[in-house]
């Protein structure tokens, strides 16, 4: 007798989570893996954010806060949006949720029917899809190439576009390619997206701020979508707060509206001390920040010169967030030391299991043919995991 639900027998565990578990279990048996898995800065969270999180305790916020958040919280959302990305939104426009992903859970359940059509263009972060797949959809995934920044132009969304498209999902800057929209690309989307009503843009902007160019732009800037878009932001990356869980939408009121109504019967509002924490670190100047996104990429500089030299990997200078995503297709289709290599999930495993670096094969990013490694790491890790990677490969047996 089958217990499970058909929603559940549709997902897939998180290939992010499945590598991370595995060199936890690795450690755990006396191994040295150097883990490249998990996007999370390996920074503390700034003594300015505990400290409104202190007071917050004293001052004894812990009851239930209003479903979308605490006010001061959505109109410190709302500065920071006038501020960063010229958008303005009032307070009610602002659902405020259990970190991002549930930001973006809200947008789809309120929106997505069954057989409704979701474009994804790969690579995508991992969770898109089984997202759309929770909420009944179909994703429609557009594939992309390291020769285009892993990005998609507005004549491939536009031929993707059918009656039954409901949403575009994308991520600028983007997990996990590192690359991001630039203001003329974001533009010529948002023309096509705006000659179709239907369709909602759901923009994920979580890596806004480690952008190493300094030029993110927000697709809700363009007047013509603003009333098709969805923002999606949160606190995990730009202050290190990834387990804080806070995380918001910026949406049309018709579409506030209907997130609010699903979280209410979801989860009601998020943790109230990190809410008000959360105050804090958005009505601060973000170059106060700044030293993270400096030390990323550093790192990003060491890893881009060691991982040019890693034997049949074809790497490009990602411009944003803190991932590498090579394209290691010389590799596909050969055995190496004696295991085959069907697609990019194989070589993850192979390298944790020979080499002790783990990382994320890009099957479950929409694309076989690239792995992801973080480098949100300590810069001697990254340094002795290229090398890892690379002695390996030089030894190995190939044919």
């Amino acid at each position: 007798m089958n217990k499970f639900s058909d929603r559940l027998q549709r997902l897939s565990f998180s290939q992010t989570f499945v590598m991370s578990n595995k060199v936890r279990e690795m450690k755990a048996a006396g191994i040295d893996v150097i883990s490249l898995t998990l996007g999370e800065p390996d920074f503390d969270v700034p003594d300015d954010i505990k400290d409104a999180a202190f007071a917050a305790i004293n001052n004894n916020f812990s009851h239930y806060s209003p479903v979308p958040g605490f006010m001061d919280l959505r109109e410190a959302v709302c500065e920071k949006l006038l501020r960063d990305n010229h958008l303005k939104y009032e307070p009610s426009q602002i659902c405020v949720s259990n970190g991002a992903k549930q930001a973006i859970l809200n947008v789809l359940a309120s929106i997505i029917n069954d057989g409704d059509e979701v474009i994804l263009p790969a690579p995508f972060w991992v969770s898109y899809e089984e997202m759309v797949k929770m909420m009944g959809g179909i994703g429609i995934v557009v594939q992309t190439s390291i020769e285009t920044e892993f990005k998609i132009t507005a004549a491939q969304l536009e031929q993707a576009i059918t009656p039954k498209t409901k949403a575009l999902l994308y991520s600028s800057p983007c997990n996990p390619s590192g690359s991001y929209y630039t203001y003329e690309e974001l533009e010529a989307i948002a023309n096509v997206v705006a000659k179709y009503p239907q369709i909602t843009i759901i923009s994920d902007e979580i890596y806004e701020f480690i952008n190493y160019e300094g030029k993110h732009t927000s697709i809700a800037e363009f007047p013509q979508v603003y009333e098709q878009t969805a923002v999606i932001n949160g606190m995990s990356k730009a202050f290190a707060m990834t387990g804080w869980r806070i995380g918001y939408s910026a949406c049309p009121k018709w579409l506030a509206e209907a997130c609010e109504k699903i979280q209410g019967q979801m989860t009601s509002g998020a943790n109230t001390m990190a809410q008000k924490a959360s105050i804090t670190a958005l009505r601060t100047d973000p170059s106060n920040y700044g030293y993270m996104i400096d030390e990323f990429k550093k790192r990003r500089d060491i890893v881009f010169s060691l991982m040019k030299e890693i034997p049949g990997f074809k790497v490009n200078y990602p411009k944003a967030a803190f991932y590498f995503f090579p394209d290691i297709s010389y590799y596909i289709g050969k055995t190496i030391n004696g295991t085959f290599i069907k697609d990019s999930d194989d070589f993850a495993m192979l390298l944790l299991e020979n080499a002790h670096v783990g990382s994320v094969g890009g099957v479950s990013f929409g694309n076989s043919n690239c792995v992801r490694f973080s480098y949100a790491a300590a810069e001697k890790d990254l340094k002795e995991a290229m090398n890892r990677i690379k002695s390996f490969l030089e030894r190995a047996e190939i044919s």
